[in-house]
């Protein structure tokens, strides 16, 4: 069951979202205002070629972004704390094809780990697709309040009807609330809020590995074994980096954060997160 990496472009932020800074003064505020930045960031994508079909894991960011007036004037943060790199061929659809994958073709689900739109930017690329959003996140992201909190439904597909998931009360390991994605139970979907309130992240097992496509629980493997959360995210990010780090012990896990620039070596070397235990 192979799993593709799929790089759509950069990303550069302010250091403080990357790892929450101390102090007393608001966490967006020391986001929006610090003076340091990160260095230039991947915005990766997944691709997992089960035996039942395609299945997508984020979409990464569209060229788009460089357009102007693409990013409401009025938001700070765009202003302010992010910038983006992403060329036309650097979107996620022609990565596809690259792999020899059709999106409108070959894609039967798209999961999306949360509405950012350097995870959501990609989503024109897949009209024939299911797209699965948790339904928290779906709620948090529309509308004027959606804009308010920097999420673009604006800019979503006019076509977008998701299905919208709301993971039941099962237990897959440390993860209260769970779903399997496939039959065979090698797919799992569980919840990880934090960085947004809906945020969900995709386990694979594969060759006696637990591949954790993380999204933006945290913004490298260091920063969730420190149980520190990024500069944007809610209290329930701690919570949320203590199961990934109580699966770690006793599941081989490769992490796999979407902005992490060591995800290359990790994947490639299969290296698992140092705090497992072989029983």
């Amino acid at each position: 069951m192979p799993i593709h990496r799929i790089e759509t472009g950069r990303v550069r932020v302010k250091a403080n979202q990357v790892r929450r800074a101390p102090g007393g003064a608001p966490a967006l505020a020391k986001v929006l205002f610090g003076r340091e930045w990160s260095d230039w960031l991947p915005i990766h994508a997944w691709a997992i070629e089960h035996p039942t079909g395609v299945l997508v894991v984020d979409t990464g960011e569209t060229a788009r972004t460089a357009e102007p007036g693409y990013f409401p004037a009025w938001q700070p943060y765009y202003r302010l704390a992010v910038e983006l790199e992403v060329r036309p061929e650097e979107e996620v659809g022609p990565r596809l094809r690259e792999l020899g994958v059709d999106p409108e073709r070959d894609v039967d689900r798209v999961v999306l780990t949360h509405l950012h739109t350097d995870h959501a930017g990609g989503l024109r690329h897949f009209p024939n697709s299911e797209i699965l959003i948790n339904e928290t996140e779906f709620d948090a992201a529309r509308g004027f309040s959606g804009k308010l909190a920097g999420y673009l439904p604006h800019r979503w597909p006019g076509w977008l009807a998701p299905t919208l998931v709301h993971l039941p009360e099962r237990s897959f390991g440390p993860f209260p609330r769970s779903m399997p994605l496939t039959s065979d139970g090698r797919i799992h979907l569980v919840a990880t809020p934090g960085h947004s309130p809906g945020h969900m992240s995709v386990i694979v097992e594969e060759d006696g590995l637990y591949y954790f496509l993380a999204g933006d629980t945290s913004y490298t493997e260091q920063n969730m074994l420190d149980g520190i959360p990024d500069g944007v995210s809610t209290d329930e990010s701690v919570r949320t980096l203590k199961q990934i780090r109580t699966f770690t012990r006793t599941h081989p896990t490769v992490y796999l954060p979407c902005h992490d620039p060591d995800v290359p070596t990790r994947m490639d070397a299969q290296q698992v997160v140092p705090l497992y235990q072989e029983p």
